[in-house]
């Protein structure tokens, strides 16, 4: 059961991730033997200069790219199933590309990815697995006319590129990811977004009876980061409040005073700090017209 649910967390968080960059696919089903691929992703070229904030995922999403998570070791069997839904797409592609009179270029057939928590160097041999000198290690290629990878979370480095793939690790590999995951500016493009996931991802554990002791970990970890957030949310909202009261209270007594003020003065008492909004509640005590409001603008 707890699977299901980690699958689900892992096509949320890449699609989160990846949806601003390009076309994705959650759960496309393939040809044969009814098949889903996890996450099938076309990049659009005109966005790809911001995928180095995503780091190796972000390279991985540099072309077209089948993502295939595993929340359990990959088996040898369920590495090969991902390999065939490859060679399913790449047949469709061939037989579109005869259709339509066009030649197919190697650029569009995807590159698979397999993400695997962890994974023996006896599997990786049964593959014929080679890392390359310009790749992180942990980046496993099988021979290049396969285009796979597998990646062996648990031996990438500790390090800001494989942030976003170590999210998908198991025990203290994800827990060290979701400690850094907190640690960055509040003001990085996905950090609100993927705790938001991973908090989701603690409920919906939550209310699960049979856990392994991977989860009961985790959500152990995840209890007081989530009561911390919940909470600084909570004084945010009450400033945010505050201020907004304050930017109201402003606004009325400068209209009774020097008369109604146009947009681009309301916009700016909007973008001042709460700070600054109780020194002109102060200063406005003064005003006799708007060139008073102009001139304390000018001079702050």
């Amino acid at each position: 059961m707890t699977r299901f649910i980690h699958d689900k967390f892992a096509k949320d968080y890449l699609e989160e991730l990846l949806k601003e960059y390009g076309e994705i696919k959650t759960s496309e089903k393939v040809a044969g033997e009814i098949k889903e691929i996890d996450v099938f992703f076309i990049p659009n070229q005109q966005r790809n200069a911001n995928l180095q904030i995503l780091g190796l995922l972000g390279r991985f999403a540099q072309n077209p790219a089948i993502i295939e998570p595993f929340r359990n070791p990959a088996s040898t069997d369920e590495i090969c199933d991902c390999i065939l839904k490859l060679l399913e797409i790449k047949a469709l592609l061939r037989r579109e590309a005869k259709a339509n009179k066009t030649k197919l270029q190697d650029s569009e057939i995807p590159q698979l990815w397999v993400l695997t928590p962890t994974v023996s160097e006896m599997r990786l041999s049964s593959f014929g697995t080679v890392q390359k000198s310009d790749w992180l290690t942990g980046v496993h290629f099988l021979p290049d006319a396969l285009r796979t990878a597998i990646v062996a979370i648990h031996q990438l480095p500790q390090i800001p590129e494989t942030l976003w793939l170590r999210l998908l690790g198991r025990g203290n590999v994800q827990s060290q990811a979701i400690i850094e995951l907190q640690a960055l500016p509040l003001n990085h493009p996905y950090q609100r977004a993927t705790l938001e996931l991973v908090y989701n991802l603690r409920e919906n554990l939550k209310v699960n009876q049979e856990l392994e002791a991977d989860d009961r970990e985790l959500i152990m970890r995840l209890e007081p980061l989530y009561q911390r957030d919940r909470e600084q949310a909570k004084q945010e909202g009450k400033q945010e409040g505050k201020q907004e009261g304050k930017q109201d209270l402003i606004l009325r007594q400068l209209n009774r005073r020097i008369g109604e003020i146009d947009a681009a003065f309301i916009e700016q008492i909007h973008e001042l700090s709460l700070e600054k909004l109780e020194n002109l509640g102060e200063a406005l005590l003064d005003f006799a017209t708007v060139a008073d409001l102009e001139a304390w603008f000018n001079q702050k």
